[in-house]
């Protein structure tokens, strides 16, 4: 969590892959020892709360909204906020980048008004690598959410991706699908928290 925290800290050298007409901006950097980043920075008209339930406690229900996702489940809880996820990646780019899965450790932290959520591949011995998919890598990943400032009703999401697709890709692929993950994803969680009913978002 700290070095992809980290990461995001450091405004230096960010270079602009694309914004949107709402305000969505993707941005990427190459880290020494990580290698190319990328920054999603989005509001979100919800409050928080509803951000870190769809996001930590509906995590497994993401498939559902999510196309990039085909499924999410959680293998083991480490105490409180912590635990070990394997998730099922959709093909991308017109199949041409073929299924992945990743295996990951994730925690989910609250400090004050500040929710960060962060991730970073490990190895679990329960979940070995599946037959006709690529077993590709989280690198330092972090969402940060807060209220926007002078909106709380609002929520300013910074998601920092880094992800190492294994397999032969051209970087230019990679790339692509990368950065349009990120904004698909944005568009994807806003329509999820603008469909869930008023007084179950709040109730």
């Amino acid at each position: 969590m700290q070095k992809a925290l980290g990461i995001l800290s450091n405004q230096e050298g960010w270079k602009k892959e694309s914004q949107q007409d709402n305000g969505d901006k993707v941005m990427s950097k190459v880290v020494p020892d990580v290698g190319k980043v990328f920054r999603l920075e989005v509001v979100v008209d919800q409050p928080m709360e509803m951000l870190y339930e769809e996001l930590v406690e509906r995590m497994e229900a993401m498939g559902e909204w999510n196309p990039s996702v085909k499924e999410i489940k959680v293998l083991q809880k480490i105490g409180k906020d912590t635990f070990i996820t394997h998730e099922l990646a959709a093909e991308a780019a017109g199949n041409l980048v073929g299924p992945r899965d990743f295996v990951s450790v994730r925690c989910a932290k609250r400090r004050g008004s500040t929710c960060v959520l962060a991730g970073m591949a490990t190895d679990f011995g329960n979940m070995p690598e599946q037959k006709g998919v690529i077993r590709a890598e989280h690198g330092p990943t972090c969402m940060v959410l807060h209220p926007l400032a002078g909106s709380p009703s609002k929520t300013k999401l910074t998601w920092l991706l880094s992800i190492d697709l294994k397999g032969w890709l051209p970087k230019s692929i990679i790339n692509q699908v990368l950065s349009q993950t990120q904004v698909d994803f944005a568009n994807h969680l806003r329509k999820r928290l603008e469909s869930r009913p008023v007084c179950e978002a709040r109730c």
